[in-house]
């Protein structure tokens, strides 16, 4: 089981955080901002997380001779996604250092700008500005950090391993 879960969690983990760094000079020039690079972020990660199915599908049939418990391929689906997560996680620890060490500067001018162009209120802009003072004191903490970009990613692959594990479940002799 270690083999298809290092495997195929670190096959979709490359693939998260290859996008990662390819998207950076986007985000950098506008193309990408933090409306469509949701949209970007999201797709990248279902279609990476798509290798929980072919992991579970691998260790199936050449370890289980081609059967498998719902109970057992979801757990290896969920330790595919664990080991994509910390990937994730780690990449963006390095793209943050590396290249863009101004992420939560540019948060907080694009909450305030958002705000302003929603026609706020004085009370209401200094409200989005104590609010990202919070965040950028809470981001600053690499464990709370490293938490909250794991939770990015994650939930994506447990919906990914609930619907392989349903789709790939086959009892010993049933074809």
């Amino acid at each position: 089981m270690k083999k298809a879960v290092f495997t195929f969690g670190l096959i979709a983990g490359g693939i998260v955080v290859a996008m990662m760094f390819l998207t950076v000079p986007l985000h950098r020039n506008g193309t990408l901002n933090a409306d469509n690079g949701f949209l970007v972020g999201i797709t990248t990660m279902v279609v990476a997380l798509s290798a929980i199915f072919f992991g579970v599908r691998s260790y199936r049939d050449q370890q289980l001779q081609g059967s498998i418990t719902f109970g057992r391929a979801l757990g290896v689906g969920l330790l595919i996604s664990l080991v994509a997560s910390v990937c994730y996680a780690v990449g963006w620890e390095i793209n943050l250092k590396l290249f863009m060490t101004d992420f939560v500067q540019q948060m907080r001018t694009a909450a305030i700008a958002k705000a302003q162009a929603t026609g706020a209120t004085a009370e209401k802009l200094a409200e989005v500005t104590r609010s990202m003072d919070e965040f950028e004191a809470m981001y600053a903490n690499f464990v709370t950090r490293f938490g909250m970009t794991l939770m990015e990613i994650f939930p994506v692959g447990v919906v990914i391993s609930l619907v392989s594990a349903l789709l790939l479940k086959k009892k010993q002799g049933v074809a």
